[in-house]
Order: C-alpha cells, then structure tokens, then sequence
C-alpha cells in the first residue's frame, strides 16, 4: 500500500470516527439522562427505545431557516460554529486509538491537542461577540474568563503525565503507562478532567450558557444548521477530552489482547469516561462565576503543582 493511499484511509477514518462518535455520545447522554431523571421522553423515532429521535433532532435542525441578525458581525457570526468545530476534528488525527491505529502520530501530540482544544473555545467566543446580543456577549465573556481560569491546571496535569513518560507522543505515553499510575498520577487525572469539563463548558461549568441566567449565552441567536453544529461542537469536544482521558490515565489500547484488540480497549475506556461527564451533568448544580473561580485558582492550580512537584521526585528517583 502506498504511502499516499495510507494516509488517505487513515483521514477518512478518523472523519468517519468524527461523525459517528459524537452521535453516539449524544444519543447515550439523552437516554441515560432520560432514565437517571424518570423521564423516558419520546420513544416513536425508530423502532427501538427511540433510537431515532436524534437523527429527527438533526434533520429538523437542517431545515429550518438560516437566521442572521441585522446588528451581527455577519462574516464572524457565520464561521464561529466552524471554529468551534473544527479544532475537535483536527485534534482526534493525533489520538491514537490502537497499537500503530492513529491518523497522525506526532512527537508533541500531547502539546498540539491541548493547542488546538484552547482555538475550538474561540468559536464560542467568537459567536457570543458577533451576535450584537447582550446576552450573548455576557456569554462570550464567561467563555473567555472560564478558558484562562481553567487551561492552567489543565496544562499542569497533562505536563505531569509527559513528565512521567518522558515524552510528549501520545502514543509514547500509551506505551510509557503502567496500572501504578492510576495511584501516582491520581491527583493530575482529577483535575485533568475537572479543568476538561470547564473547557469543554459542561455541565457543572456550563456557565457561558446558563439558559436560566443569559438564555442560551454566545449560541442565543443562532438556530438552524450552525446551532447544530455548536452542539455537535460540545459533543465532539466530550469524545476528545474522554480519549485523552484514557490515553493519559488509564492506558489507552492497554489491555488484554491488545495487539488484536486494542482498538476495543481504547473505544471502551473512552465511552467510560464520557458516560461519567454524562453522570456529572445529572448528579451537580451549576457553579456560580464566583465559585467557578476560586475552585480554579484555589483548588486546581495548587493541586496540579503538588502534582508537578511529585511527578518530579518521583522522576529523579527512578533516574
């Protein structure tokens, strides 16, 4: 097989991946939630359990008339739900998802998906500012203060894992990981996917967008096919920071029978993971901007350094 025709495949299935995962996501956050909370909701799209009822969601998005405000910046307010998607797109190519399994394998795979994460918030920032909305721009401005607040301790936690393995690969890291890392690295995991959450703007971090406060924050003037898009966007951004959840903590394709299935073992631990974010928007109230702060400032950053400085000794002493 020729390299070009390799790289080729290997595009078109991480953007197979991009399309189907996210779906899935999606329809597994609306029936475990429906369930969680006692409320099966529509059951008639699809012959079983609903399973349809996103799809029609979807289609009912694609046809309803594309809306721009008179006042909007109308170049800015129609790529945002673009930019707000894309990076996910581009960061899934370094993910690697089994043994040699990976678009791209990068030897800073861990700094470019962090890189790229940080540019898919702008979409959001871009949306709320362009919109000539109040609410809106009170929305953008949450985005914009929750991204500085939270990329620090999410930085400090993936650099411990880097630390640790001695390189910044993902794949490396794959192959650097041990089950005593669940124990040594614990403290950079939990406010791995804490700050995650808050870049991602999930629930209980889901302050840009609090319907009951601005509407629906930077997307409340957007309808049709670009709010979808913003949605696909948010679940797009829980299936990458669930794979590099897995990847960096609980080892990726490792497992029994990886070199056979390994792919199965990293898709496994990745809906893990995502069912938990799932779990988190059920079981936790929204945090005020207040509390959003001081848990970052006081509680992760300082927690991420303790974990920095551990991952140090540690790497002396094993030296």
């Amino acid at each position: 097989m020729s390299e070009t025709l390799e790289t080729v495949l290997r595009l078109a299935g991480v953007l197979v991946a991009f399309l189907l995962v996210p779906l899935l996501v999606g329809q597994v956050e609306h029936k475990a939630m429906a369930h969680m909370q006692g409320r099966v909701g529509p059951m008639y799209a699809g012959a079983f359990h609903g399973w349809a009822q996103l799809v029609a969601d979807g289609v009912k998005f694609v046809q309803k008339e594309d809306v721009v405000p008179a006042a909007a910046d109308r170049m800015v307010f129609k790529i945002a739900p673009a930019v707000a998607l894309v990076p996910y797109l581009v960061a899934m190519l370094v993910i690697p998802i089994g043994p040699g399994l990976v678009g791209q394998d990068l030897d800073v795979g861990l700094f470019f998906v962090i890189a790229v994460m940080g540019v898919g918030v702008v979409g959001s920032l871009m949306g709320g500012w362009s919109s000539a909305n109040k609410f809106s721009l009170l929305g953008g401005i949450r985005v914009a203060a929750q991204l500085m607040a939270y990329e620090l301790p999410f930085v400090l936690a993936a650099a411990s894992v880097a630390m640790a393995a001695g390189t910044l690969s993902l794949t490396g890291i794959v192959e650097a990981w041990n089950p005593w890392w669940l124990l040594w690295q614990a403290i950079a995991a939990v406010v791995f996917f804490v700050s995650g959450l808050a870049e991602v703007q999930r629930p209980p971090f889901d302050m840009p967008v609090a319907d009951a406060e601005i509407v629906f924050g930077p997307y409340t003037e957007y309808g049709g096919l670009r709010f979808a898009l913003f949605i696909l966007a948010e679940y797009a951004g829980i299936v990458v920071l669930s794979a590099l959840t897995a990847v960096l903590f609980l080892g990726g394709w490792r497992g029994p029978f990886e070199d056979q299935l390994g792919w199965l073992w990293t898709l496994l631990k990745t809906m893990a993971v995502a069912f938990v974010v799932i779990w988190v928007r059920v079981a936790y109230p929204r945090l005020r901007e207040d509390q959003l702060q001081r848990l970052a400032w006081q509680g992760l950053v300082p927690l991420a350094l303790l974990q920095l400085a551990i991952t140090a000794v540690g790497a002396v002493m094993t030296a």
